[in-house]
C-alpha cells in the first residue's frame, strides 16, 4: 500500500498534478491523502487584529478549507471509481512545509506530488515558490508536474550524477519501483569532460547499479559545458518522461536550490521531477 500526499491550493495546477498522481498510481493500492495548509491565508490579512476577530476569521478559512477538501474528495471518488484509491482529506493551520513534514512524518509517506507552480501561474518562471521550499526543506520525495504536459508512462527517465555522492538503499528504492512498474529505461548521465571516474566514483556508480535490479539501466557520459543545458538537452534528444535528482549536500541539486534559482541556472525540465532527498528524516 502506497501513501501518496497531495498539497493543494485549489488552483488548475493542483488540480493536475492530482490527475497526474491518479493515473500514475491507478494499478496500484494507495492512500492518497490532499492536504491544504491555511496558516499564511489566516496570518496573511490579519497581523493587527484583536482575538475575537482572529478567532472568527480563522475559523471562517477552516471551515471553507474542509469544505473545498470534502468537495474535492467528492469529485474524485464519483469521478474515478477506483478501488484501489482511498482518498482523505487534510487541513492543517501550518505553513505549508510544517503541514507537509508533520504529515509526511505521522503517516509514513512515501511521495508528495504537487503541481510545479500556484495560483499565480507566473508563465516567466517554472517553480513557484512553495515547491521550492517543499524541495528544500520537507525531507521526503517530491515529484513536481509541470502544468499543461498529458500524462505519460515515465517508460525513459534520467538520473543525472557525478557519483560523487554515497546514496542510500531508501531514496533509490522509490526510483527502482518506478522502473519496475513501468519496465522504464533509466539513463545515468554522467555530465563530465573526463570519463575517467575515482575510486569513489566507481564504488558510487557501483552502488547505484545495485540499488536498482528492476531498472533497465544505461551509463551516459556529454561534456560539461553547462550542466543545465546538458540535461535539457538530453531530455529533448532523448524523449525523456521523468527527471530525477537527488537533493544532498553539495550538490548541483543544492547549488540551484540554495544558492540560486532554478530559472536563473536555466533548469526548466518540461516533464516531471522527482527530487530525492539524501538528507536525514
Amino acid at each position: 500500500m502506497k501513501n501518496i500526499l497531495i498539497p493543494t491550493d485549489f488552483s488548475g495546477n493542483a488540480d493536475h498534478a492530482i490527475s497526474y498522481a491518479l493515473n500514475l498510481f491507478k494499478c496500484e493500492r494507495t492512500n492518497f491523502y490532499f492536504i491544504h495548509a491555511y496558516a499564511d491565508e489566516v496570518y496573511g490579512p490579519f497581523h493587527n487584529v484583536d482575538d475575537t476577530n482572529f478567532e472568527k476569521n480563522k475559523n471562517s478559512i477552516e471551515n471553507l478549507t474542509n469544505s473545498k477538501l470534502n468537495e474535492l474528495v467528492t469529485e474524485i471518488s464519483e469521478r474515478t471509481h477506483n478501488p484501489k484509491h482511498v482518498y482523505e482529506a487534510v487541513s492543517s493551520f501550518e505553513s505549508l512545509v510544517d503541514a507537509v513534514n508533520n504529515f509526511s512524518n505521522l503517516k509514513n509517506i512515501d511521495l508528495i506530488i504537487m503541481g510545479t507552480k500556484g495560483k499565480t501561474d507566473d508563465a516567466r518562471i517554472t517553480f513557484g515558490s512553495n515547491t521550492i521550499q517543499v524541495f528544500k526543506y520537507v525531507q521526503c520525495p517530491v515529484l513536481a508536474i509541470p502544468d499543461g504536459i498529458e500524462y505519460t508512462q515515465p517508460k525513459k527517465i534520467v538520473f543525472p550524477t557525478d557519483y560523487m555522492v554515497p546514496y542510500k538503499r531508501r531514496e533509490l528504492k522509490l526510483l527502482d519501483i518506478l522502473a519496475a512498474q513501468f519496465k522504464s529505461q533509466v539513463h545515468s548521465l554522467y555530465i563530465s569532460d573526463f570519463e575517467d571516474l575515482s575510486v569513489r566514483q566507481l564504488d558510487n556508480k557501483k552502488f547505484l547499479e545495485e540499488s536498482l535490479p528492476n531498472a533497465r539501466l544505461s551509463f551516459v557520459v556529454t561534456a560539461v559545458a553547462n550542466r543545465a543545458t546538458a540535461i535539457m538537452n538530453y531530455i529533448q534528444e532523448h524523449q525523456i518522461n521523468l527527471l530525477v535528482m537527488v537533493n544532498s549536500r553539495h550538490s548541483f541539486l543544492e547549488d540551484m536550490l540554495y544558492r540560486s534559482t532554478i530559472d536563473e541556472i536555466g533548469l526548466k525540465p518540461p516533464v516531471p521531477f522527482l527530487v530525492m532527498q539524501n538528507l536525514p528524516r
